[in-house]
């Protein structure tokens, strides 16, 4: 008997993350430094953290409603309404789900069927398309590279043109996850303004709307497409919360409507004093993120003047925690060899930027959500390898 011929055939066409497969290829290095996973490297909050304690003490550990507290809920609203200017009913437009992943599995498996299509603006964020693939929908790849990884309204209507009635969705992730890009006022309005003529879905995935460098407030495709777009953010990055798994849909009550017999089916809800210290978090610490971007942009700072420097091609980021570079043409531009035997030599792990597939390779991706000292440290071994590296050849 073998029974892993009766799983989902569109297992088939899902494989381990190749973030994943490179961390595990260089997981057996001594001390090696590790610039990878968007995980901060600053603890959650202490008056969050006491809000959770608080919860735990007073015997908050029965379900909440499928949709979240209702106090949560409203946080959420004023929040999103004090920040981006959006408007949502607590009552019936926000579910509070396990992290934005779990927000995006249970809103792509409500909008998708078999067949569909997805238009992704690429290189990309690696998780959406197995939950894409999955339920038998297909992601079709926007390449932006030749105009700085920025989308503009007219390759988006070529793209959707091209499409036709097979497309249902658009994914759009800003600030951008591994590029950093993100978008100002007018950009977004003018891509909104394509989208309207079309009967799709806008998935909106703005985790990391926070964190923006451009000293303008993040905006939010929905205020100018509320009834196509659906939201997805969360508190992971904004409140370093990435353990705590809290996050959020804000869709019109219609689509919030259909997308909560997915998400229920998924999770039922996540976790009550968990929830607690949400509220805390968008109460009390609307503005936790402000000291945090205060530290990013020092890091940016100084891994974009070090790797310019070492002949790296960097187009700087107004958002997010990575840095997203060319690899220099004398060196091997199949990124996951380069940085294999970069992290053999020196004990040092970047990403591969073909795990944002394939308009990624010949970059490589550098998260800055860790410390200044180990950018430091990692960055002057990258000197180092690259100098050897240059003798070699010479």
């Amino acid at each position: 008997m073998d029974l892993t011929k009766r799983f989902n055939k569109n297992l088939e066409k899902i494989e381990i993350s190749m973030i994943r497969q490179f961390d595990q290829a260089i997981s057996q290095i001594p001390g090696v430094l590790r610039l990878t996973l968007g995980e901060p490297d600053f603890t959650t909050p202490g008056h969050v953290k006491e809000a959770a304690k608080e919860a735990i003490d007073a015997n908050q550990s029965h379900y909440t409603g499928m949709s979240g507290l209702l106090d949560l809920r409203q946080a959420a609203s004023d929040f999103v309404k004090e920040k981006y200017n959006l408007h949502y009913n607590p009552e019936n437009e926000i579910l509070v789900t396990i992290g934005a992943t779990e927000a995006l599995s249970a809103t792509l498996t409500a909008i998708l069927e078999e067949g569909d299509v997805v238009l992704l603006p690429a290189p990309a964020y690696p998780g959406y398309e197995p939950i894409v693939n999955l339920v038998g929908a297909e992601i079709v790849e926007i390449d932006t590279r030749s105009n700085d990884f920025v989308l503009t309204p007219e390759r988006l209507e070529e793209a959707i043109l091209e499409q036709g009635e097979c497309l249902k969705a658009v994914i759009l992730n800003y600030p951008a996850n591994p590029t950093g890009v993100t978008y100002s006022r007018q950009e977004i309005k003018d891509l909104a303004a394509v989208l309207a003529k079309y009967e799709i879905f806008v998935v909106c995935d703005e985790v990391y709307s926070e964190l923006t460098y451009t000293g303008q407030a993040h905006v939010s495709l929905a205020e100018f497409l509320p009834e196509q777009a659906i939201v997805i953010n969360g508190l992971s990055k904004s409140h370093a919360m990435t353990g705590w798994r809290l996050g959020f849909i804000f869709a019109p009550a219609p689509l919030t409507a259909q997308l909560i017999k997915s998400h229920q089916y998924l999770v039922t809800a996540a976790a009550t004093m968990v929830q607690f210290a949400g509220i805390e978090a968008l109460t009390v610490g609307k503005n936790d993120a402000e000291p945090m971007k205060l530290e990013y942009i020092k890091r940016r700072d100084y891994i974009i003047e070090r790797m310019t420097k070492l002949g790296f091609k960097i187009i700087k980021p107004d958002g997010a925690f990575y840095i997203f570079a060319k690899i220099p043409a004398a060196y091997n531009q199949d990124s996951f060899a380069f940085l294999k035997d970069f992290a053999q030599k020196k004990a040092v792990a970047f990403i591969p930027g073909v795990a944002f597939g394939q308009y990624g390779e010949g970059y490589i991706r550098l998260s800055y959500a860790a410390s200044m000292e180990t950018i430091e440290e990692a960055l002057n071994r990258l000197e180092e390898y690259l100098e050897e590296d240059a003798k070699i050849a010479d």
